[in-house]
């Protein structure tokens, strides 16, 4: 969902079957890029399990940018934590 009256740098997406585990490690991630001038997302209603998840950027950049880079960043830490814990996982169970 687009805002009015811009060019792409205010967005609202609409995230299903995601919550708060979602959207904050999401948020966090779009909001390190000094260019988000905001980011936050909001759970429509308890008894629905998606959540609208918002950017707003300076300038020309399209909000769908940073999310985009959000969304890899978050993939990469994820893979990082399992590679991590498959390592360590498997060094105790040898020993």
């Amino acid at each position: 969902i687009q805002a009015d009256g811009t060019d792409g740098n205010c967005i609202t997406f609409v995230l299903h079957d995601e919550d708060h585990t979602l959207g904050n490690s999401l948020r966090y991630m779009v909001m390190k890029n000094p260019d988000v001038e905001f980011c936050g997302y909001c759970i429509t209603h308890p008894s629905e399990s998606k959540i609208n998840f918002r950017i707003q950027t300076r300038g020309a950049l399209p909000a769908v940018e940073p999310f985009r880079k959000g969304l890899n960043d978050l993939m990469g830490v994820c893979q990082h934590v399992l590679n991590t814990f498959e390592v360590r996982h498997s060094w105790r169970s040898q020993g």
